[in-house]
């Protein structure tokens, strides 16, 4: 390997790693910044406790300021001012790198996003509504065969509910689907009247609870929640009603354009 091949593979090592090393600079920066201003900071005191044994008097604060300027001690605040700047040089630098990355991940998202719906538009237009239905029936049973709901969900007697599972996160839950139609509407007026609703809402309308992701992701007035269904047999052989979204919930859907 020659020595312009190993540093453009040294230079891309530290691009795609440079926001964890920015990061790690500050801490050690601000660790350096605390620790020089302290060393100054004593070594200043022990001159000004030296002159004022040495005149048998205490100084005022014009004048210790003025025989710190006189004696040049000012300068042992040099390496902490410069150490400071270069932290929140490194700060700065990380925050704008994170920012550039999550704009340009938004923007694939968005192009990825955009590129499905394109795809499903065409599936149906090709093989009809019924048969797209059919092949998204087929995806919902193959994930329930092999991710079955777990023992402790049970139906009451009686009730008009069944199983269900959010293909979105993967997790099982009890409803109908009437009352998720009636929740996509209830959500949907919500947005019209706020602008925006998140993911968080919506689950906790359908009595999920929210992830770790779900308050960060939603829909705004460009997009309004949209549900679509499937119907699927778990291992036991009870009916089961998975859902997704038609219109999958946006990151940053709280930034109005």
């Amino acid at each position: 390997m020659d020595f312009s091949t190993l540093a453009r593979r040294v230079g891309k090592l530290i691009s795609d790693n440079s926001p964890a090393i920015l990061t790690a600079s500050s801490l050690v920066g601000t660790v350096a910044t605390a620790y020089l201003t302290g060393r100054a900071s004593f070594r200043i005191a022990e001159e000004i406790i030296v002159n004022e044994s040495r005149l048998n008097e205490p100084l005022s604060v014009r004048e210790r300021a003025k025989f710190v300027y006189e004696e040049g001690l000012w300068r042992l605040y040099i390496p902490p001012v410069i150490t400071g700047v270069a932290t929140i040089a490194c700060i700065i630098g990380a925050n704008q790198i994170g920012a550039r990355r999550t704009a340009a991940a938004m923007a694939a998202f968005a192009l990825s996003e955009k590129a499905m719906d394109e795809y499903k538009d065409k599936v149906i237009e090709r093989v009809g509504k019924n048969k797209e239905q059919k092949i998204r029936d087929d995806i919902a049973q193959d994930y329930v065969n092999k991710n079955p709901a777990p023992m402790d969900l049970t139906l009451h007697e009686g009730s008009l509910s069944v199983l269900c599972c959010d293909l979105f996160t993967g997790r099982y839950f009890i409803s109908d689907i009437e009352t998720l139609r009636r929740i996509q509407n209830d959500i949907n007026h919500q947005l019209i009247s706020d602008m925006y609703v998140s993911l968080s809402e919506f689950y906790d309308a359908i009595g999920l609870e929210k992830t770790s992701m779900s308050d960060h992701f939603g829909w705004n007035l460009d997009k309004l929640l949209e549900l679509e269904f499937s119907t699927a047999l778990s291992p036991s052989g009870k009916p089961c009603l998975t859902m997704n979204f038609r219109v999958e919930p946006i990151r940053g859907f709280h930034r109005l354009q």
